[in-house]
């Protein structure tokens, strides 16, 4: 066999890798968890109530995109302002778009009422660790669903006591929890590192969004330093 013929297998459903699965993001649950905290809280800031929490974090799933568009929450919604949370979410999102896309050549090979649901479970830690399973030769479709449903249950119950205890958690600093977010994506980084050239377009993104976050006012720094790192990395496209 060569040695990227296992690329090339097709998804199967085994229960077998529920466990593995979810012994791959296990590491991930705390940081998912604290998110999830930091969110509720910060929801009952924003004078959300606990069920319009909830359908958002069921419903959305977004991470930080859901941040992104709470944070910047209008007191009154306008059609400029909707426009305005739609384009800020859609540009966090798109991520998920590219790791789906990416995940095609495995669950492609499934029919499309078990691939698409499936997709919904993307996120950055799942992807990841399925990544690095199918890399090794996996091809259970479970490894990736298993884990991908226990991370979601994570996030949606970790929202609830940090929503209860949001007068506590005023002052994130406190407890640390505005170090949640750096530090996950810091983390999240390091298997996703592939040598200095391809960390190229990091840099570039994180340094437009420093400049524009300096100088330009509101969440455009989000927007630009995307497309900055888009452009860049297809510019080195081999």
């Amino acid at each position: 066999m060569k040695s990227s013929d296992h690329l090339h297998q097709p998804a199967f459903w085994s229960r077998d890798a529920i466990g593995p699965g979810i012994y791959a993001i296990a590491p991930m649950l705390p940081g998912t968890a604290a998110f999830g905290l930091a969110f509720g809280a910060l929801c009952a800031q924003k004078q959300f109530s606990l069920t319009e929490v909830e359908l958002m974090m069921a419903i959305v799933y977004g991470g930080l995109s859901q941040f992104v568009a709470v944070q910047s929450w209008p007191d009154h919604l306008t059609v400029s302002t909707i426009a305005t949370l739609a384009l800020l979410t859609a540009t966090v999102n798109l991520r998920f778009a590219l790791m789906s896309a990416s995940l095609r050549p495995w669950f492609g090979t499934l029919p499309p009422w078990q691939a698409y649901p499936a997709m919904l479970l993307v996120t950055d830690g799942g992807w990841l660790a399925a990544s690095r399973y199918r890399d090794h030769g996996g091809a259970n479709a479970w490894f990736f669903v298993g884990g991908g449903l226990v991370l979601y249950v994570v996030w949606l119950v970790s929202s609830v006591p940090g929503f209860l205890l949001a007068e506590q958690l005023a002052d994130p600093k406190k407890y640390g929890v505005d170090l949640v977010m750096p530090a996950f994506y810091a983390a999240m980084l390091v298997p996703a590192w592939k040598g200095a050239r391809r960390a190229i377009p990091w840099a570039v993104a994180g340094m437009v969004a420093l400049v524009l976050h300096r100088f330009v006012a509101g969440d455009w720094f989000i927007i630009g330093g995307a497309i900055a790192g888009s452009i860049t990395a297809g510019l080195l496209d081999d």
